[in-house]
């Protein structure tokens, strides 16, 4: 299968690098032992991670590592140093090339503190699962270690920190904005996304004799600039910021280009006259090509949020290979220019990706350590990258981008060939056959036209484009042969089900119901509301519903018990506190209660983050006068509606009446089932009135109370039990004429209306 939208050249189409006759080394080298093993004198390629290294094709070091040693390059890897000094840095001696530097598969930060900035005290990617094994904005801190080890050594960053941190950008734990991580990394160049193809094209030019600073227009990379490169175009992005519509790739034996979808109302209108075929040169330049957008600089979107908005919402207008648009945005005396995205990898080259010898285990220097992050994905297999979801709380837009890119069927089955044949303590159980999104392997749009210049965030929302294919019959053909594979037992599918699709193919539903549930789906509807379904980008729940039916349906026909495990995300942008009110009685109505919740986590660069920051809807215009967001802020806050999805929890109890008084809801207090929490009782009373006497403070509005809480006299809009001003924490920028609340454009049936069946617990 061919990608639409196709790169100049080849990912492994260059000439390999001399020391390719040395042949492969069973692991990349972590010490100068192993390199004399292998008979190296030198590195070409230094690899820096924060993560220990495991040689498997779900680790990116291990992935970059394999691809350019495929390519000649001798490769070496420093897994989790001591960042306190540069010495560790050193111990491999002096990269021939460059330093290549990544947080690990995940972001430093993310990896460190949990949503309510509390200190984690685990590393799933460490062995031995001990926490504090990589520094807070690991990129910045080794970046700047590798250039106190060898001066001159050219540093490029890369992986998903960095990608989320290449322009600024709001900064959750410090809560500020802050500056392109190229800035503070002092790292010679950024890559962006899978980062395959600029690798290999930096990585021949370096070793044909180039210097990094020639190198500018590199395609998913990013650069510090005095100006804009010569023969590039530069447009103001204020000029841009409306939803963007398909812009036609014109035939040369047209007069006038084709009409995108948005004209087909006038299909009816009067005909023009006839006018003569004029041939036009084949070669006219896109509007896209050689063009950048000029970003409003890092000192005003730093403290202006409005166009901080409008900064998040162009990039994200810019992140199709076929048609989007350099950046640049200003700091101080110099910019970051960010070239357009790196061109998707075919079907051919994400099979020579996976292809690679990958050892499959991690490296012999942990021993018998435990790396939870390898035991979870040792029997799991990726089938693709990318998503066409556009989730605004998700980072696979700003990293992997939306274009999928599927590998061959083939290819799969190898791979699960070899995980039977060579990996230890294989059972007969595949625990995942999936990617980013289970159920998007090998779908596309149907028309090349609209692939390759479609400016939309998302191809599933607010409702299923008509230009894309939801033939499940390539998945489905792959589950089939994938269990039928001599050795495999069961092949299940734990990657997230994107069930708004399913149900346009219920054959799918029905395989996976029959054959690939272990008595429970995970599935993320994430909300039951409208106002944060909206700001989510997510179907509403009558998609849900759809999909439960066909789910019980099928399973039922298969003699099986089988349940939905539905999760949810508290305190998201766009969430009022009603909103969590009405998620917790679908919960109790459905007989759910969550054991594990998830707090919205505002990641940089996320449009949800965005909306976080700004309060602004950034996912239309933004202007002075844009939709208002509330987003619940403080730890107080951030807590309550987290609570209220854990209704049933008692530590919750008195939080949760508070709350219901305040709002108005003190029918939902007591004992029957249409109650969501108990009443006070006695023994609480009194513990209560202890406390009183031991001089605890009760929570006032000078002490803490939530801001929506003190609603009382401030206007006809702000009546107890008010949704729309429900915004924790205080505005500090005032935008007269803000519109307040989002609206309902979800599958959402209310509430109050709502019959839901009960399902299994979790």
């Amino acid at each position: 299968m061919q990608a639409t939208i196709k790169a100049d050249r080849g990912l492994f189409s260059y000439p390999k690098y001399w020391p390719h006759c040395l042949g492969t080394a069973p692991f990349l080298p972590m010490s100068k032992e192993e390199m004399d093993t292998l008979g190296w004198d030198s590195c070409d390629v230094i690899l820096v991670t924060g993560d220990a290294y495991v040689d498997h094709p779900s680790f990116g070091m291990a992935v970059i590592g394999r691809v350019l040693e495929a390519h000649g390059f001798r490769v070496g890897i420093i897994s989790q140093p001591d960042w306190t000094s540069k010495d560790a840095f050193m111990t491999l001696g002096k990269p021939n090339l460059y330093f290549g530097v990544t947080a690990g598969n995940m972001d430093s930060m993310i990896n460190r503190y949990t949503a309510d900035k509390k200190l984690r005290h685990d590393d799933a990617y460490t062995a031995g699962n001990v926490g504090g094994k990589r520094p807070d904005r690991a990129v910045t801190v080794y970046a700047q270690r590798c250039r106190e080890a060898f001066k001159g050594t050219p540093v490029i960053a890369g992986g998903i920190e960095a990608s989320l941190r290449r322009i600024a950008h709001y900064d959750y734990w410090s809560e500020k904005v802050r500056r392109s991580v190229l800035f503070d990394s002092k790292a010679d160049m950024l890559f962006f996304g899978n980062a395959e193809r600029p690798l290999v094209e930096v990585t021949h030019r370096l070793a044909a004799g180039e210097t990094i600073d020639e190198m500018r227009d590199i395609r998913g990379t990013a650069i510090i600039v005095k100006e804009a490169l010569p023969e590039w175009q530069g447009v103001d992005s204020t000029s841009l910021d409306r939803p963007g519509k398909i812009e036609p790739i014109s035939s040369p034996y047209q007069m006038e280009p084709e009409c995108d979808s948005q004209d087909k109302d006038n299909a009816n209108s009067e005909a023009p006259e006839a006018a003569p075929v004029v041939i036009q040169p084949p070669e006219r330049r896109k509007p896209w090509e050689n063009v950048y957008v000029k970003l409003p600089a890092y000192e005003t979107v730093k403290d202006n949020k409005v166009l901080y908005a409008h900064t998040s919402r162009i990039l994200h207008q810019e992140t199709n290979p076929g048609c989007a648009r350099a950046l640049m945005q200003r700091h101080g005396d110099r910019h970051i220019w960010i070239n357009p995205p790196a061109m998707p990898l075919e079907t051919e080259e994400m099979d020579a990706v996976f292809d690679l010898p990958y050892q499959r285990v991690p490296h012999p220097v942990y021993g018998d350590a435990t790396i939870p992050a390898y035991d979870m994905i040792k029997f799991s297999i990726n089938i693709m990258r990318g998503c066409y979801g556009g989730c605004t709380f998700c980072s696979i837009t700003e990293h992997e981008g939306r274009i999928i890119q599927s590998r061959s069927e083939d290819s799969i089955i190898r791979e699960i060939e070899e995980i039977r044949d060579t990996v230890p303590g294989f059972t007969g159980v595949i625990s995942d056959l999936g990617g980013p999104t289970a159920n998007m392997y090998r779908l596309r749009c149907k028309s090349p036209k609209a692939e390759a210049t479609c400016r939309r965030p998302s191809c599933v929302y607010p409702s299923i484009c008509a230009h894309m294919d939801t033939d499940h019959k390539p998945t489905i053909d792959l589950y089939r042969r994938a269990r039928e594979l001599p050795g495999v037992k069961k092949v299940l599918i734990a990657s997230g089900v994107r069930y708004d699709l399913a149900v346009e193919d219920p054959e799918y539903v029905k395989e996976l119901a029959l054959h690939h549930v272990g008595g429970y789906l995970k599935i993320a509807p994430e909300h039951t509301e409208d106002g944060p379904l909206s700001k989510m980008m997510k179907p509403g729940m009558g998609s849900y519903y759809h999909f439960k039916e066909l789910f019980d349906k099928y399973s039922q026909e298969a003699g099986k018990k089988q349940y939905l495990i539905p999760y949810f995300i508290a305190s998201h942008p766009g969430t009022t506190d009603d909103d969590m009110l009405n998620l917790a009685i679908w919960l109790k109505e459905n007989k759910f209660k969550l054991d594990q919740v998830q707090n919205f986590y505002p990641s940089p660069m996320a449009t949800a983050t965005t909306m976080y920051h700004t309060e602004v809807n950034s996912l239309r215009k933004v202007t002075k006068d844009s939709e208002d967001v509330p987003s619940a802020k403080g730890e107080i806050h951030r807590r309550l509606h987290k609570a209220m999805l854990r209704y049933h929890d008692p530590k919750n109890f008195a939080q949760i009446r508070e709350a219901l008084k305040r709002m108005g809801r003190e029918d939902l207090i007591g004992r029957g089932a249409q109650h969501l929490v108990p009443p006070e009782t006695a023994d609480e009373k009194r513990q209560k009135a202890v406390k009183g006497r031991n001089g605890e403070r009760g929570l006032t509005k000078h002490t803490g109370l939530p801001p929506n809480f003190q609603r009382k006299g401030r206007g006809k809009n702000n009546t107890a039990g008010a949704s729309s001003e429900n915004r924790g924490g205080n505005k500090t920028e005032n935008r007269n004429g803000g519109k307040s609340g989002g609206q309902n454009r979800g599958q959402n049936t209310p509430s109050s209306q709502r019959k839901g069946k009960p399902t299994a617990k979790r």
